[in-house]
């Protein structure tokens, strides 16, 4: 497994408690450039809430999360997307009321710093018109471009917030099970998506998931997550034929 020295995205004895329960126990992780890491681990594991807590969408009880050894723990989402930080979500997080070209608009715009009106110099910009159209084709929904996103089916949304986050073109990008409710047809495109994205040995790829072949398929490393607390962390190999995963994951996978 190739990885850079230094880590883009850490997070140091992460926790997090609602009440009296500890939803993410103690996690301690380096995430490196050029690496895909899958996280991993039962329903009810902590995955979802540990991806929350280093995006900022929720606020840790204690530890750290760091990028590039800078601590933005106390950061909110808007400004970890700004550092670098990109997140696609287990449900799909979209504009629904605009096209889908208005809503990868607004992502390319973004990251183009060209100010915060979707519309009054928009045509005034045909190479971000012609980036959005780009990232439009690369997840095969061009010819649904006038289309509202409200109006797609789930597998096509799924598909427009892949092309969101990569029109902000972060450095880490995170996805929670990119896949979930998506026909056997629609899953490759988004697969060959990931793929290319971790060809880019610049890019740190966070991925939760809950499917064995495409764990199988994509990981660099994995890391099991159990009731909050890190248990396993290595080689895909040889973190799947571990007994703790066996125990505590493969058992239970399907209902994730």
């Amino acid at each position: 497994m190739t990885a850079a020295a230094t880590p883009s995205l850490s997070t140091r004895e992460l926790t997090i408690r609602f009440g009296g329960h500890v939803a993410v126990n103690g996690v301690t992780a380096d995430f490196f450039p050029g690496q895909l890491t899958v996280i991993v681990g039962p329903n009810g594991a902590g995955k979802t809430t540990c991806f929350n807590l280093m995006s900022g969408q929720l606020p840790a009880t204690s530890g750290q999360v760091l990028l590039r050894g800078r601590d933005i723990t106390k950061l909110g989402p808007a400004r970890r997307t700004r550092l670098g930080i990109g997140r696609a979500f287990q449900l799909t997080n979209l504009f629904p009321h605009l096209t889908v070209m208005e809503n990868v608009r607004l992502a390319v715009q973004s990251r183009a710093h060209a100010g915060l009106d979707m519309f009054s110099l928009w045509f005034g910009h045909r190479e971000l018109i012609e980036r959005a159209e780009h990232f439009l084709q690369r997840v095969n929904l061009y010819d649904r471009r006038d289309a509202l996103a409200a109006s797609l089916p789930h597998g096509d949304k799924r598909k427009l917030e892949v092309a969101l986050l990569l029109a902000l073109e972060p450095d880490i990008l995170m996805f929670d099970e990119p896949t979930a409710g998506m026909s056997v047809d629609e899953v490759p495109v988004v697969l060959d998506l990931i793929r290319q994205v971790k060809e880019d040995r610049g890019k740190t790829v966070l991925l939760v998931e809950h499917k064995m072949d495409v764990v199988r398929s994509l990981a660099d490393r994995i890391i099991v997550l159990h009731n909050g607390t890190l248990v396993a962390d290595g080689d895909p190999a040889e973190v799947m034929a571990s007994d703790i995963v066996q125990e505590a994951y493969l058992g239970t996978a399907t209902h994730d």
